[in-house]
């Protein structure tokens, strides 16, 4: 280090401020990552819990499986149907909650700025309610019963209630609706800062809308917009009470089979390791989705 240039120092009053930050990130954070990774290299108790045993059996059953009577070991298919019905769930909502919110991103962003904090709060309005209240609100929606087959019924569409609760595209429709917020927000902090008068040249250049989103809104706004695919993608890949309420136990994800280890099955290990399989899952995804944005963008840059 050049020795002009100084290290930054923190004094006590910053590092009072900053502790109970420290605390919480270490409490509801590292401590528990910790603990799961402890037991998932531990042998499941003989009526539940651990065993204090080292063992890596549980890593091996987040995708193999020993058939109890042959003993032969095999693909564990409702693990893998899981996962894949996780991911492809998260990101069919990742592009639903996009191609609605990016609409409405732009709606209130090219509104007048004092117009502009109404629609915000509309947008907003549902995360003051309980998200278990908003999902049922859904169910509601959607049952068999509900507003949504009552209209098709009545407008004579269809001549019997479809089949919508308790499937995959519930659980898609309901995650779609309380994460909206979620991609709409920062796709709005960006078009914020947008000069729409760029839009405006590009029709006087006689540019195509089609040609005026791709070349000169989507790479400004693009920062927003990956921001808003990773705030939807991880609640989505752990979802608990959206799956269970619209799936009915019968579209299971990663959130619903983590909980069944540590509650009904009581395997805490396998629960341990797959909870941290979820998070590398999460992990990768982020660094993916951002690393390809980022060559992306030095390519065009």
């Amino acid at each position: 280090m050049h020795p002009s240039v100084k290290r930054p120092t923190i004094s006590k009053a910053q590092a009072l401020l900053i502790t109970p930050a420290l605390l919480i990130l270490l409490l509801a954070a590292i401590i528990p990552v910790v603990l799961i990774t402890i037991y998932s290299f531990l042998t499941p108790g003989e009526y539940g819990g651990i065993d204090w045993t080292f063992s890596t059996e549980s890593w091996v059953n987040v995708v193999l499986k020993r058939d109890f009577f042959t003993n032969e070991v095999n693909w564990a298919t409702e693990h893998l149907v899981v996962f894949w019905r996780s991911i492809k769930l998260s990101i069919m909502t990742a592009l639903l909650t996009f191609l609605f919110g990016f609409p409405a991103a732009y709606f209130i962003a090219t509104r007048p700025p004092h117009r502009r904090d109404f629609w915000l709060t509309l947008i907003m309005l549902p995360f003051w309610t309980n998200m278990l209240i908003r999902t049922f609100a859904m169910m509601q929606l959607i049952r068999n019963e509900g507003v949504f087959n009552n209209v098709l019924v009545g407008l004579g569409i269809i001549s019997s209630p479809v089949q919508i609760l308790y499937t995959e595209t519930a659980i898609m429709l309901g995650m779609t609706y309380v994460y909206l917020p979620l991609m709409v927000l920062p796709i709005y902090s960006s078009m914020e800062r947008f000069d729409f008068r760029l839009v405006e040249a590009g029709y006087d250049l006689y540019a195509r809308p089609f040609q005026i989103m791709r070349e000169i809104i989507l790479p400004v706004v693009k920062p927003g917009v990956v921001a808003g695919v990773v705030l939807v993608l991880i609640p989505c890949l752990g979802d608990y009470v959206i799956t269970t309420v619209l799936g009915g136990g019968k579209q299971l994800l990663l959130g619903n089979l983590i909980g069944m280890q540590f509650s009904a099955l009581r395997n805490w290990p396998l629960g341990s390791a797959l909870s941290l399989t979820l998070l590398i899952i999460v992990g990768i995804a982020m660094i993916v989705f951002v690393r390809a944005t980022e060559k992306e963008e030095g390519v065009n840059g």
